[in-house]
């Protein structure tokens, strides 16, 4: 019997989405990720040595998902930035938090976490480790 293959990171993911140049705008303006271009005129939002790939609802680039749809992720980022001014920089950009701050569980440990939504309605939850 083989071993199971045995990952050390994610490297991207994709996010389909009904406007590009509309989640770059938020996402750049409300998480600080920057707008890259690649293979051809395609689009993606980098922050550290990550990146997440945007694919157009609609007109999505192949191979892609069985059933692409926008607004169905469901994300968290953990930041350095103290969850106290997470919440004053959501206020500042009149973004609404569905929920928190409060504690959940990440991938490594405790986590305080605050929701909210993105243009396209998926799920973002930015946190600290505490």
């Amino acid at each position: 019997m083989s071993q199971p293959v045995s990952i050390s990171r994610l490297d991207h993911l994709v996010l389909t989405v009904r406007d590009i140049q509309a989640t770059c705008e938020f996402y750049g303006r409300v998480l600080g990720m920057e707008r890259v271009e690649f293979a051809g005129g395609r689009v993606a939002l980098a922050f550290g040595n990550q990146k997440i790939n945007l694919h157009p609802a609609g007109n999505e680039y192949e191979p892609k998902a069985e059933t692409p749809v926008a607004g169905s992720g469901d994300l968290c980022f953990i930041t350095e930035t103290p969850i106290d001014a997470v919440i004053a920089h959501l206020a500042s950009e009149s973004i609404e938090i569905i929920e928190g701050p409060g504690p959940k569980t990440g991938a490594m440990g405790q986590i305080m976490s605050v929701y909210f939504r993105d243009p396209d309605g998926n799920l973002i939850e930015v946190s600290n480790y505490t």
